[in-house]
This record gives structure tokens, sequence and C-alpha cells, in this order.
């Protein structure tokens, strides 16, 4: 069944793109453009900033808290190929990076339980990872969540945590708010951290995570020019 993705970009980038049944194509600029075509020698393909890639992740849903950092290794979720159906970057290329939180600098938004919340989580991608084990740097990030979903003493978590990578801070506050002691986290939280997340919560009956959603919430978005190199 032919599928068109979604993609997002600029002025400058929506002039360099094109959409086949499929995937996202970029159409691509070669230095020199002569040798695009010349065999067993090198050259560059910049797919141009302000270009969105999907994702995906083995889990359905990652769990974090408001502040909390936390490593993580999505994929792309289709491949990126250019106008002549050539392979930019294959389906399931790893993009590692981190989970960061974002400092909303006292700007309140609405989250999703009408509470007003200052913090946002991003993922920013720090390098593609090749079948091959070919490493690319890369200048990317999400979009910013800001939403976030109560965990409360009493509350019927399961949804929530149904096939759900969680991070450590969200385990520990998950954990001592509904008693449940089997979340299995993403990140080992350090002894002094676990004991201010439990101090914290000795005065809380109830917390708001992010619960982050890879194929709605963490496409990527290139801040700069993806520069590739093609043999």
């Amino acid at each position: 069944m032919t599928r068109l993705y979604r993609w997002k970009s600029g002025t400058a980038a929506l002039m360099a793109m094109a959409i086949t049944t499929g995937a996202i194509t970029p159409l691509f600029t070669s230095a020199p453009a002569s040798a695009q075509y010349n065999i067993n020698q090198s050259r560059t393909i910049t797919i141009p900033y302000n270009v969105t890639f999907p994702v995906t992740y083995e889990k359905e849903k990652v769990i974090v808290n408001p502040g909390e950092s936390l490593p993580l290794t999505l994929k792309i979720a289709n491949d990126i190929i250019d106008n002549n159906r050539n392979v930019l970057i294959p389906r399931g290329t790893e993009v590692v990076g981190r989970l960061e939180p974002v400092n909303l600098n006292g700007r309140s938004s609405s989250d999703r339980n009408n509470n007003n919340n200052n913090k946002g989580v991003r993922f920013v991608a720090q390098e593609l990872v090749f079948a091959s084990g070919k490493r690319q740097p890369i200048n990317a990030s999400s979009r910013t969540i800001t939403q976030t979903e109560r965990i409360s003493k009493g509350s019927d978590t399961g949804n929530i945590l149904t096939d759900a990578a969680i991070g450590a801070g969200a385990a520990t506050v998950i954990a001592a708010i509904t008693g449940n002691r089997k979340i299995e986290v993403l990140e080992p939280l350090g002894g002094a951290a676990v004991g201010a997340v439990a101090s914290i919560l000795l005065r809380k009956k109830q917390a708001d995570v992010f619960v982050l959603r890879p194929e709605q919430d963490l496409d990527i978005t290139l801040n700069s020019s993806l520069v590739l190199s093609r043999y």
C-alpha cells in the first residue's frame, strides 16, 4: 500500500525537496556536480537544513521526569532517497542522541492535565550509525514537548506503562507513588539522586511526567545541512 510520509521544511528546503512513493526524497546537491555519475570517485551529497526525518523506536512510549536527561537511540523509519531513488540513509539507520530538558524561560504552557508547566523535553541527535558501522555526525533535534501526564497514588497507570521505556528518575517517581516496584528502567539512577527524588516524594502524592510517543513526538529536523559521503 502506498504511503506518503510527512515532512517539514523551510523555504530553501521546499525548493530542494521532492516526495516520491513511500519515502522522503531530498533533491541533493553534490560537489562537484559533474562527479555524481563518475564510477569509483567519491562525492558528497548535501541534504539541506530544516528537513525532517521520521523516526521509530522499539517501544511505543518513553517516559521521563521533567528535568531528566536520558541517552536514547532511535532509528530512521524509512529509506531516505534522492530523486534517482538512490538510498542516502537506509531505513533502520540508528540515530544516537539524548532526551534533554528544555527550560521555557518562565513561559507557561498547558499540558494534557491543564497544569502550568515551564519545562519541556526534546530529543537531540548526535550521530547516525549505519549498518556497516560507519558513524556520521548529525546536527538535528525534535520539537520541544511540553505536555505531561499525571501519576497519582491509587491511579491506574496500566495504559501509561504499557510498552514503555522509562527513565530512572521517572521510574523512581512512579514506583514511590504507586508502589509498583517492577518497573524496568533505561538507565540506573545514582544513590544520591534516588535519595533526592525520594525526599521530594515524601511530600507529594502525585507527579507529572513526560510520556513521549517517538513516532509522533520525536521526528528529527536538521539544524544544519547534512553532508554525506558517497562512493
